[in-house]
């Protein structure tokens, strides 16, 4: 007679090992208000309500209630109707998801781009193909890629090489000890999200053209933000013309949802006929497509709010440098707060959310390594001198009631 598994059990085992090591991850409930972001409703577990302000959003620009957004879509799903009734093989392309394609080839220099439910899914889904597309296909990733990307790489069952982070000494070690006529890709970001480093782009650029490799880059935390129309990093630095695939998003500085990447006709063809991250899911609403297809365009031309987000990226790192917080300042829009401690970092996001109204969530392992647990601020065009002076205030009071060190990181 076999023993059944106590299934159960597992699971207060699984979670208890989270609650043991503090990171166990709690939801908050808030409801955002159209035109007053980043102001929102908390609606506490209690059933009661708080106003808060919102400092962890990634609606980077404030573009989700931007009225060139909210009136596209409007009209699509007046239009059109709330689904698209099908994958994109089988009635779910429409002239919205091709209107937006052709927008972000445009954005990015390239022929071609093809739309995906997220990013994460695009990454996945395309990564995990391109062996298929090329045998014997090695993937040289960088250490510190986003989790979409790391699955990708790791499911798609070719050769793959983790080269240290930003390390393009390293990566070209790695390059060298490989079998040369092998088909080599090297995938990696532009800005990493969690510490707001940059990639080294035309280094690694300059090391795929010397060993025949292709470039995949990861502009999710880029794009809408950096460049002259918001193309991201890659096109500030004039290097577009360089990288082969580039993926985005469209849930972030563009506001709404999705994800993509934009290459060459024959690239995103291969991918689209063999990726089943692409080929056995729905599309897209059509009224999000509409709504990010304006925000895109609008972007494109309209260069006062990225420059207003930087200013309040700038404004920001100062005035915490200025306490001495430690603070970790790569020149990017994000703004890590060190704190080292996943017990004390949600107690703080705990403090700031209830006694201040800021909510900041906590950002523990795996999201980052042990002992550099954080809490991570995104300023945006719409957080004002208000919210600042009182997002800088609550920060110094909690940093002293806390009895944390005032030593600033280095970048």
């Amino acid at each position: 007679m076999t023993t059944s598994t106590n299934y159960s059990a597992k699971l207060d085992e699984a979670l208890g090992r989270l609650h043991e090591e503090g990171r166990y991850r709690t939801f908050i409930d808030i409801e955002r208000r159209r035109g007053q972001f980043p102001h929102a409703t908390w609606r506490r577990p209690d059933g009661t309500e708080q106003d808060i302000t919102v400092w962890c959003g990634n609606d980077y620009l404030g573009m989700g209630q931007n009225p060139v957004v909210l009136d596209a879509m409007h009209e699509a799903i007046d239009a059109t109707g709330a689904g698209s009734g099908g994958t994109r093989n089988i009635s779910g392309t429409t002239v919205y998801h091709k209107a937006l394609e052709a927008e972000l080839a445009d954005l990015h220099g390239k022929e071609a781009a093809l739309l995906f439910t997220s990013a994460y899914i695009a990454n996945d889904a395309t990564l995990s193909t391109l062996p298929k597309l090329f045998p014997g296909l090695i993937i040289y990733s960088d250490a510190l890629n986003h989790a979409s990307m790391i699955e990708g790489v790791r499911r798609n069952g070719g050769a793959k090489r983790i080269f240290r982070h930003n390390d393009v000494e390293h990566l070209r070690e790695l390059l060298a000890a490989d079998d040369p006529s092998a088909p080599k890709l090297i995938a990696f970001e532009s800005v990493y999200s969690m510490d707001g480093d940059f990639g080294p782009i035309e280094a690694i650029c300059d090391l795929a053209d010397e060993f025949g490799a292709l470039t995949y880059i990861d502009e999710v935390h880029a794009v809408g933000m950096y460049g002259p129309r918001g193309a991201g990093v890659a096109e500030r630095d004039r290097l577009m013309h360089r990288l082969d695939i580039i993926n985005g998003t469209l849930a972030k500085a563009y506001g709404v949802m999705g994800g993509y990447i934009a290459a060459s006709v024959k690239m995103c063809d291969a991918v689209r006929s063999y990726a089943p991250g692409f080929i056995f899911t729905s599309s897209l609403a059509p009224a999000v497509a509409a709504g990010a297809a304006a925000s895109v365009k609008f972007l494109k031309t309209d260069r006062t709010l990225r420059e207003q987000h930087q200013t309040q990226a700038k404004i920001l790192k100062m005035r915490l440098k200025g306490m001495g917080l430690p603070i970790i300042d790569h020149g990017s829009h994000i703004i890590p707060v060190i704190v080292g401690d996943p017990v004390h970092t949600k107690k703080l996001s705990d403090m700031l959310l209830e006694g201040y109204g800021i909510y900041v969530q906590p950002i523990n392992y795996p999201t980052v390594p042990r002992g550099t647990e954080r809490l991570r601020f995104t300023p945006s065009p719409v957080h004002g001198p208000g919210e600042m002076n009182k997002l800088v205030t609550a920060m110094d009071e909690l940093w002293s009631h806390c009895a944390l060190n005032r030593a600033e990181m280095s970048a």
